[in-house]
C-alpha cells in the first residue's frame, strides 16, 4: 500500500497551540512522523534581561496560562536564594496552596481534553466544569483567574481571611467528592480504556533518555517529583503520595492525572490546616548581589528548573528556564509509529501540550 504524508497543523482543530506535524500512514496504520516548532517564539529569557526583578515577575508569569503560578514561585525563589532572604512561613504555604490548586486546574482541563479527543463528552463537561471551582479559588483570593500576579519578590500580596480560607476548604471538599466520582467514572469507562490501554508505549528507559519529567514520567514507573526530591519550602514539611504506574501508555498516564488530583486536593488540605499565622511578605533591596543559583520545582507538567545568574544590578545577567514541555514534545515522533491513525489524537493529548512555553 502506497505511503502518504498528511499535515496537521499550524492550525488544526486538533491543537490548542500551533505546531506542525508531517505524519506517515499506509491505509490506517501510522508510519511515523516529523514535529516543527517555534511559531509562537516570544524571546522571553531575552526579555528578561532588559527589564528589572520586579518587572520580570509580571514577566515571567506570562510563559504559560496554565501554569502561571509555578512560574513565577520558582523565580521569585532564585532571586530570594540571591539575595540572602527569608521569606516568610505563611507566604510559602500561600504559594504552595496555589502552586495546587494550579495543578488540579492543569490535571482537570487535561482529563477533559482526551476525553474530548475520543468522544467521550459526558467527561469533559464535568471536568471542565469542576476545574471552574479550582479557578474561582484562586480568583477569589488573587483577583486572576490566569495571571494570579500572587507573588512578588519577598513573599506574596495577599493574606487569607478567615473567611476565605473557610470557602476554599469548602470547594476543596466539593472538588474532592467530584474527584472520587470521576476517578470512579475513569476506572469503569470501557470506551476509555478501549481507545488508551496499549497506545503508545513509553517505557522508563526511554523517559530517562530523553529526560522527560511529570505525569508522562511517572506513567511509565520513573519515580520523580521535585517537591518531594528537592523540596522548595514549604514542601519540605509537607507529607503526600507520588503516584506513579508501571504501564507508560496513554491509559497510565490518564490514570496518574486522575489519582494525582486526588492526591493534591488532600494535600491542599494539609497546607490549610498547617499554614501558620504571621506576616506574608518581607521589603527586598532592587539590586540583587553577584552569583549564580539553579532552582527547580514540580510543575503540574513536571519538573521546572530555573537557571538565574546576576551582576550585582537591578537586572538579570542571564535567566534560563528549562520547561517539563520540551522533551515532552520531543517524544511525539517516537510515539506515532505502530499506532492508528484515530489513535493520533491520544498521542497528542497525552503529551499535554503547551507550546507556548516549549517556545517561550
Amino acid at each position: 500500500m502506497n505511503k502518504i504524508s498528511i499535515p496537521i497543523g499550524p492550525q488544526h482543530p486538533l491543537l490548542k497551540e500551533p505546531l506542525t506535524m508531517n505524519i506517515d500512514i499506509s491505509g490506517e496504520r501510522v508510519l511515523g512522523g516529523t514535529l516543527r516548532l517555534g511559531y509562537v517564539h516570544r524571546g522571553i529569557e531575552r526579555l528578561a534581561q532588559q527589564k528589572t526583578y520586579v518587572q520580570n515577575v509580571h514577566l515571567i508569569e506570562r510563559i504559560c496560562g496554565i501554569c502561571s503560578h509555578v512560574h513565577t514561585t520558582t523565580f521569585c525563589h532564585a532571586v530570594e536564594t540571591l539575595l540572602g532572604i527569608d521569606v516568610p512561613i505563611r507566604a510559602q504555604y500561600i504559594r504552595a496552596l496555589m502552586c495546587e490548586l494550579e495543578r488540579v486546574h492543569s490535571h482537570l482541563l487535561w482529563l477533559g481534553i482526551i476525553a474530548k479527543h475520543v468522544g467521550l463528552d459526558t467527561i469533559f463537561m464535568h471536568t471542565w466544569h469542576d476545574r471552574e471551582l479550582a479557578l474561582d479559588i484562586m480568583e477569589e483570593v488573587s483577583g486572576g483567574r490566569v495571571s494570579h500576579a500572587a507573588n512578588q519578590i519577598g513573599g506574596v500580596r495577599f493574606d487569607l481571611s478567615q473567611e476565605q480560607e473557610a470557602m476554599i476548604r469548602k470547594t476543596v471538599n466539593d472538588l474532592s467528592d467530584k474527584a472520587n466520582t470521576l476517578m470512579d467514572v475513569i476506572e469503569n469507562e470501557p470506551v476509555l480504556q478501549a481507545r488508551t490501554k496499549g497506545v503508545a508505549p513509553l517505557s522508563a528507559e526511554t523517559i530517562k533518555n530523553y529526560c522527560v519529567v511529570g505525569p508522562v514520567a511517572r506513567a511509565s514507573g520513573v519515580d520523580v517529583d521535585m517537591r518531594r526530591d528537592h523540596p522548595p519550602p514549604p514542601y519540605d514539611r509537607l507529607t503526600f503520595n507520588v503516584i506513579t504506574r508501571q504501564d507508560g501508555d496513554a491509559w497510565a498516564r490518564t490514570v496518574v492525572r486522575a489519582e494525582e488530583t486526588r492526591e493534591t486536593l488532600k494535600l491542599c488540605h494539609t497546607i490549610l490546616d498547617e499554614m501558620p499565622d504571621g506576616p506574608v511578605s518581607v521589603r527586598a533591596p532592587r539590586k540583587v548581589p553577584e552569583g549564580e543559583v539553579v532552582v527547580r520545582s514540580e510543575a503540574p507538567r513536571g519538573e521546572l528548573l530555573y537557571y538565574l545568574r546576576s551582576d550585582g544590578s537591578e537586572n538579570p545577567a542571564r535567566l534560563k528556564v528549562r520547561t517539563p514541555t520540551l522533551p515532552a514534545l520531543n517524544l511525539i515522533p517516537k510515539q506515532l509509529s505502530a499506532i492508528h491513525v484515530a489513535d493520533i489524537p491520544v498521542v497528542m493529548a497525552g503529551v499535554d501540550l503547551c507550546i507556548a512555553c516549549a517556545d517561550r
